[in-house]
């Protein structure tokens, strides 16, 4: 029910409706809306309210407008709360089926800024991983990681369906708190090619330390995600 009184506006309310009931599978991925008319009607808003909340669905990423189509449903965005959890651990919350591709696993040392920032001496060896990290069968993110070679002792098929930080946790290891930063740019060809998208197109871009209990670094990573499938979710209070 939709909340005449409430200070929450009414477009945000009707596409969080439309939102929960796409998430639900109410809404296949692949259907088509009512148009604009008969949803607003049926709503009881007016079309411009209905308007505004398919366009917040369309900038989310979980309509696409298409002509002699109509508004579609498509794959929604994954939307990760800023916290201290993998991106596995969240997609295996939401029932998206994660799974990596492990195109790099080895012992090198790590660049200046890496070491830098894990606290090791420049030159000191890391466990550098590169893994491209699948929602189901659709390809999410480019993901690598820094890990001080003397903290895991694993293999390389044992990231394929499991987490870095489970990996962390499981060897005693726990991630307590972290350094992040968030940002964006265009994806390189290569880029592009293994994430299936466009050269150019927009990347999120995930940079994040994490320490342990005593304040040892456990690991650094950097990583991309397609923005057209992915986003960061904030809770704030004053």
């Amino acid at each position: 029910m939709l909340d005449r009184t409430s200070p929450v506006p009414l477009y945000f309310q009707v596409a969080t409706r439309l939102q929960q009931q796409i998430e639900a599978g109410d809404i296949p991925v692949g259907g088509r809306l009512e148009n604009e008319v008969e949803l607003a009607d049926r709503l009881g808003v007016s079309r411009p309210t209905m308007r505004r909340a398919i366009s917040y669905l369309v900038e989310r990423g979980m309509l696409v407008r298409r002509r002699g189509v109509g508004t579609q449903v498509v794959h929604p965005k994954v939307r990760r709360p800023v916290e201290l959890a993998s991106l596995h651990d969240e997609l295996a919350k939401e029932g998206r089926s994660p799974r990596s591709e492990v195109r790099e696993f080895e012992v090198r040392p790590a660049p200046d800024q890496v070491a830098q920032t894990l606290g090791l001496p420049l030159g000191s060896d890391v466990l550098w991983i590169e893994r491209l990290r699948f929602a189901g069968d659709e390809p999410l993110a480019l993901m690598h990681n820094a890990v001080p070679v003397d903290l895991l002792r694993i293999r390389r098929a044992d990231l394929e369906h499991r987490g870095l930080y489970a990996a962390l946790r499981a060897a005693g290891h726990v991630p307590r708190t972290a350094d992040q930063v968030v940002g964006a740019r265009a994806a390189t060809a290569g880029e592009a090619r293994i994430l299936h998208e466009t050269r150019g197109a927009p990347l999120l871009t995930m940079t994040r330390t994490a320490w342990d209990a005593a304040g040892g670094a456990v690991a650094y990573g950097s990583h991309l995600y397609r923005a057209g499938r992915y986003s960061f979710e904030l809770h704030l209070t004053s």
